[in-house]
């Protein structure tokens, strides 16, 4: 475990799995520890994961300043992690709305990447989001399953605020939803709410990140999960065409794919960080 202090005073907590190569992951949410990553579908075997407890998650002390929960704002503890780990340059994953964290953080230190790994990413710097048709057709390609009528009215309530209804709509994230799935979702449903009430506060007009990230010299690995309903595949290609080294990677499953396809996920991210593929 790795201890430090971030800009403001605020105790954080990055935690070690695995040996190689350093790979920095952040977790998504917003607002859940980092725990849910696991080893990253046996990605520890190959790297050396530090997985970042956002503030106010996990390890992590809560600030002082809420409003500091900001996006654009945890920003300076990404950066506060690479001064403490002494790296000039650090690879750096980012998972759900971590992607969105990532994007945020390469946009303002473009000097500090090595490789960036995006995992079925918010987009929502780079504006580009799912229109309800598209949501709602990704959604109706998991009709024949059989929680799907359950999960379709847990999603739409969840959709309309109510969070109690979020452990209902959990199977539409995983595919397929069976016992390592059901697992995966039930052990880490835990998260912030604080710390998700605040992260989507204060993002900067897309049109200043897509300029920033056109000039982004490092290579950039979005992967989408086949029948995630954010982002659809299609959007992660169109995310990849704004910088001049990405690529996206279509993997199967859904927003979780290091759960439900390992070996896959494992093999494609492995591959990206050792520049082979």
């Amino acid at each position: 475990m790795i201890a430090f202090t971030s800009y403001d005073g605020t105790a954080l907590v990055c935690h070690e799995r695995g040996e190689g190569p350093a790979l920095v992951c952040l977790p998504g949410g917003p607002g859940r520890s980092s725990a849910y990553l696991g080893d990253l579908g046996g990605l520890a075997a190959r790297r050396r994961l530090l997985l970042l407890d956002n503030r106010g998650t996990g390890e992590s002390a809560a600030p002082a300043d809420p409003a500091t929960y900001a996006a654009d704002r945890l920003v300076a503890d990404v950066e506060a992690l690479r001064v403490r780990l002494g790296l000039e340059r650090i690879d750096l994953l980012g998972h759900s709305a971590a992607g969105a964290l990532a994007l945020l953080y390469a946009a303002r230190h473009p000097d500090r990447i090595g490789r960036l790994v995006l995992v079925t990413p918010s987009l929502t710097p780079l504006g580009i989001e799912p229109t309800d048709e598209e949501w709602c057709g990704q959604i109706e390609r998991r009709a024949g399953e059989p929680w799907y009528a359950s999960g379709l009215a847990d999603m739409e309530a969840w959709e309309a605020g109510d969070e109690s209804r979020r452990p209902g709509a959990q199977p539409f994230f995983y595919s397929p939803w069976n016992e390592a799935a059901r697992a995966h979702a039930e052990r880490f449903a835990a998260r912030s709410a604080q710390a998700a009430a605040g992260f989507h506060t204060g993002v900067p007009p897309a049109g200043e990140t897509r300029e920033s990230l056109a000039r982004l010299a490092a290579p950039v690995l979005l992967i989408a999960g086949e029948g995630d309903p954010a982002p659809l595949p299609a959007h992660a290609e169109r995310a990849a065409a704004l910088f001049p080294r990405g690529r996206a990677v279509v993997l199967p499953g859904a927003h979780y794919p290091w759960v439900t396809a390992p070996d896959a996920f494992a093999a494609a991210v492995g591959a990206f960080l050792d520049g082979s593929g």
